[in-house]
């Protein structure tokens, strides 16, 4: 099977990064096991995550779930220059209460299904300014700087979120899609548990099969049955890591045979669904 690497490692639950590249370059379709923020600053940078592809605009906020599919094309030499964040799931949990709840900029992201935030109102203004702060913080070698780097970043989110609620936000569609593997994808990652073959998927969306298969590798740089048994290993994980025993696991995320869903597991993640759960 075709596989999708993972790519950063959160070994905290949170990271934060300045970075800028110099070189144009093309990354390659990975995945993180976490949520990634990226706060584009400069550069020529067109983004596609799962299927959709977004040319990017200074200060435009781009948001990657857990184990989206997803790459970026660098397009010259311009410097390409982002703050990038890596949260787990606890971090931000850590930070949801009855009154408010910073994941709410991820929750109306997927509502709108887009993955880049723009900023066209007086919010920009606010939002900027704190990108700024952010960005300043890198060279502060002060007392605490890490914990005032944090205290910074929660502040960020804070404004995001106050855009996001308050629909100061651009929630950007793209014209760089096919509009029916969009679908596709949707489908698919809706019904992951169900039984998904390329003949009842075609018929579903009235194409022809060998069509609909060249279109998706076309656009999306992989076959619908590997995106179909990837995209059902990452959730095995995830049932598996959340308690769920293996073979119950085995069967929630869609597939039929324990001894073909442990040998797909262990080829992608390099142990079997029975180590990497006695490492949790």
């Amino acid at each position: 099977m075709e596989t999708y690497e993972k790519k950063g490692y959160l070994y905290s639950d949170f990271r934060l990064f300045y970075l800028t590249d110099t070189a144009s370059k093309e990354f390659e379709y990975h995945y993180h096991d976490f949520d990634k923020i990226t706060i584009f600053l400069k550069g020529n940078v067109q983004y596609t995550i799962e299927g959709k592809s977004y040319q990017l605009q200074p200060y435009d906020i781009v948001l990657v779930t857990h184990n989206d599919i997803h790459k970026l094309n660098v397009q010259d030499s311009e410097p390409y220059e982002r703050i990038v964040v890596y949260i787990s799931p606890e971090f931000i949990n850590t930070y949801r209460t009855a009154d408010y709840d910073l994941s709410e900029c991820f929750q109306k992201a997927k509502k709108e299904h887009t993955n880049v935030l723009r900023t066209h109102s007086h919010a920009k203004n606010t939002l900027v300014r704190a990108v700024d702060n952010l960005k300043h913080s890198f060279s502060d070698v002060g007392y605490a700087n890490t914990l005032y780097q944090k205290i910074l970043f929660l502040e960020f989110m804070i404004h995001l979120n106050r855009a996001t609620l308050n629909e100061q936000l651009e929630f950007i569609d793209t014209d760089h899609c096919n509009t029916k593997v969009v679908e596709l994808l949707q489908y698919i990652n809706r019904n992951l548990t169900t039984d998904l073959n390329i003949d009842d998927l075609a018929a579903r969306f009235y194409v022809s099969k060998y069509y609909m298969m060249r279109l998706f590798k076309t656009e999306t740089g992989y076959t619908i049955g590997n995106y179909i048994n990837y995209k059902r290993l990452l959730l095995a994980k995830e049932l598996i890591a959340s308690g769920e025993p293996i073979t119950q696991a085995c069967y929630d995320c869609g597939f039929k045979n324990y001894s073909t869903f442990s040998r797909a597991y262990k080829s992608h993640f390099g142990e079997s669904p029975r180590q990497i759960r006695d490492t949790l």
